[in-house]
């Protein structure tokens, strides 16, 4: 993908190992991310078992405004000074692009986009949600507005999932961003209000309307700059899509695969959503609360 002549966003940080503040997110879904069930983290699912996420849909499965004010951080090293790698130059410039290209579209709708902020780590990192390690794989903090993202994990995504290339990196980091529109669009407080009067396996099916939601949104990215992408970037992004389907990490976890269980959506659901916007590029189109998700 050809991001080149994007400055790298300015709204990063650098949490260096432990860095932030935060309560319960953990490796393994063993993690109380549930603090009065009224916050969560949305991560990209590498692992199957991951917890709940809590957002909602009361601003409207298409409208696109502004969200409330996130938490006070604290003061770090930021700026784009911080993209001081290759792999977290690309990212930032991911970010600055997902920038453009999502006030663009609040724009059109009469909205105010409100940036994410993309927190760089290693190894572990509190947040708003909570302490979590580098296991976890990338993830979107509500209360801080804040994808947090240690770049081993694109490592690991090429070398033990497949998933290779720079678009499959972007997706993962457009899938957080998704979240973040989520939140902005007040999806938080209707699926949590929901989710708290649910077994735990509706709650479940929920999340994985909302993440397949997200996934759509970064099609959604991707296909307003349709552009960019070179030839093999769009299998790219549908290879870690389906690398991280909470049917196949069950599998090859060697464990048995547990449909009320999951939380993220099937390898052939995730790829279908992720398709549906990059063949539309229209957010109204990622509506996965209504109707069948495939």
């Amino acid at each position: 993908m050809r991001l080149d002549d994007f400055d790298p966003s300015d709204n990063v940080r650098d949490l260096g190992s432990g860095g932030g503040g935060g309560g319960g997110f953990g490796l393994l879904g063993l993690l109380p991310l549930f603090l009065g069930r009224g916050m969560g983290c949305g991560g990209i699912g590498l692992i199957a078992v991951i917890a709940l996420v809590y957002f909602s849909m009361s601003g409207g499965l298409g409208g696109l405004t502004g969200g409330g004010n996130p938490a006070t951080r604290p003061e770090v090293s930021s700026g784009a000074g911080v993209c001081n790698t290759e792999e977290r130059r690309f990212a930032c410039q991911v970010l600055a692009s997902t920038e453009q290209t999502w006030a663009a579209l609040f724009s059109q709708q009469g909205g105010t986009y409100r940036e994410p902020t993309l927190n760089f780590y290693q190894r572990g990192v509190n947040s708003g949600c909570g302490s979590a390690t580098s296991a976890a794989g990338p993830f979107y903090c509500p209360p801080d507005q804040g994808i947090y993202l240690d770049t081993s994990f694109f490592d690991e995504l090429a070398t033990r999932y497949g998933a290779q290339g720079d678009f499959a990196q972007a997706y993962v980091i457009a899938h957080e961003v998704g979240h973040h529109i989520q939140n902005l669009t007040g999806t938080a407080q209707e699926v949590t209000r929901q989710q708290r009067a649910l077994p735990e396996a509706e709650g479940n099916a929920l999340s994985v309307r909302l993440e397949l939601q997200a996934d759509c949104y970064a099609g959604v990215w991707a296909a307003q700059n349709r552009s960019r992408l070179e030839p093999g970037d769009i299998e790219e992004g549908l290879t870690a899509a389906n690398a991280i389907g909470d049917d196949t990490l069950q599998r090859e976890a060697g464990g048995t695969v547990v449909p009320d269980s999951f939380t993220h959506g099937t390898s052939a659901q995730r790829m279908a959503w992720l398709r549906r916007g990059l063949q539309t590029g229209d957010p109204a189109a990622c509506d996965s609360f209504s109707g069948p998700i495939g």
